[in-house]
């Protein structure tokens, strides 16, 4: 009886509107020319990565065994390495504890192809030891959430949160063999006098460009320049890719914060910086993290909570200077592993974007459990995800 009436109001609905425009509307998710997408997702891959349970790992902090990737496997980075893309993910030990209270490591898989694993390493590559920095900022909740870029002569360079159980600091290591990490502690410590040492943030993006058909560090108006965030995007500059300066507002004397969540959009409950941006022609592209808020400030269109991205373009001479954004989002949980294990309002959570072979591959974390990958070639622009599910066939299945 209950399908019964809802055919019937479906039908009621069509006839208002039309069938054909409805579909119309339903299906159109135009991309302006800036965007990067659409970005496929290759039939009989993802997910990608998945947790196993075989792989042990001899932890300096907890002077035990564990097994440090049986939970849950998500939020990847990636960069290319002799040929290969080289994805360096978030793996959580202990699933009978809850969110927040597990400790993460840093594990690498290597691919020939972008979109099959031909290497997966038995240990992770970062993970929290006996070091100063690690006991600090580290002990017990570990690595989280990586984004990597690297420099034209292969100084691999990851922005990442170390999370102490208390307060989440974006921090910064460096590596030339994506083997062995030196860690400098976070990114923000000795900027005007360790004012924001002890910042809660996260997530840093650092710009990057295509040069001679690779994707290397790009200096902006001679300096590095990283837009990081969660709650908004702000930025930073360097001179080392080490040490980082937050960009400030100069009348106020805060963080200058370039943008901000939007009521009755995608994004409504945060802003959280994705991969690493991209010059480009049209400016730099930043592709990031947007929340969907619940009650008043949500956006109809998608379910409350729900992790979707989007896109914002900079000024390539005043980079702290929005030209556009995006305002649907480009990619959005759409698949059953999507919308499934920790996070079931579903996630798409994006972190690695890599140019391999004249094509762009995202990595992304799905639903806090696994990772998957998706396909933009510039050679074939499309559109994105569709604004929502077909309203017909829902109905009607």
């Amino acid at each position: 009886m209950k399908n019964k009436k809802q055919k019937i109001l479906l039908i009621a609905i069509l006839g208002l509107v039309g069938f054909s425009s409805m579909q119309e509307t339903i299906a159109q998710n135009k991309l302006p020319e800036w965007a990067f997408g659409g970005f496929v997702r290759p039939k009989g891959v993802n997910p990608l990565i998945e947790p196993i349970q075989e792989t042990t790992f001899d932890c300096p902090m907890r002077e035990a065994l564990v097994k440090w990737e049986c939970a849950d496997t998500f939020n990847p980075a990636a960069t290319v390495k002799e040929g290969k893309i080289c994805i360096l993910y978030r793996a959580e030990d202990n699933p009978n504890v809850g969110i927040g209270k597990r400790t993460s490591r840093i594990g690498l898989v290597e691919s020939k192809d972008g979109t099959s694993v031909t290497k997966r390493y038995n240990i992770p590559v970062l993970y929290p030891d006996h070091s100063d920095i690690s006991k600090t900022y580290e002990w017990k909740g570990g690595c989280e959430d990586p984004r990597i870029a690297v420099t034209e002569d292969g100084l691999y360079v990851m922005a990442y949160t170390a999370w102490n159980n208390q307060t989440p600091r974006l921090s910064i290591a460096t590596s030339r063999d994506l083997l062995t990490w030196e860690k400098h502690g976070p990114a923000f410590a000795k900027a005007y006098e360790g004012r924001f040492k002890d910042l809660a943030c996260k997530s840093g993006s650092i710009v990057t460009e295509v040069k001679n058909g690779r994707q290397v560090i790009a200096k902006v108006n001679g300096k590095y320049l990283m837009y990081w965030g969660e709650w908004y995007v702000a930025a930073a500059t360097s001179e080392d890719l080490i040490n980082w300066e937050p960009v400030l507002d100069q009348e106020k004397g805060k963080l200058l914060k370039l943008i901000t969540p939007r009521d009755g959009y995608f994004d409504s409950n945060l802003t959280e910086c994705g991969p690493p941006a991209v010059v480009t022609d049209k400016g730099i592209l930043l592709l990031y993290n947007g929340k969907n808020a619940e009650g008043n400030k949500q956006d109809k269109r998608f379910a409350a909570r729900t992790y979707s991205a989007g896109q914002v373009l900079f000024d390539k001479v005043n980079p702290f200077k929005v030209l556009d954004r995006l305002d649907v989002p480009f990619f959005r949980p759409m698949a059953d592993f999507e919308k499934s294990g920790q996070y079931v309002s579903g996630t798409v959570f994006i972190e690695g974007l890599v140019f391999f072979k004249k094509k762009w591959y995202l990595y992304y974390g799905c639903a806090d459990s696994k990772v998957g990958v998706a396909i933009y070639d510039p050679a074939k622009k499309t559109d994105g995800d569709p604004l929502t599910t077909s309203v017909a066939k829902r109905v009607l299945q």
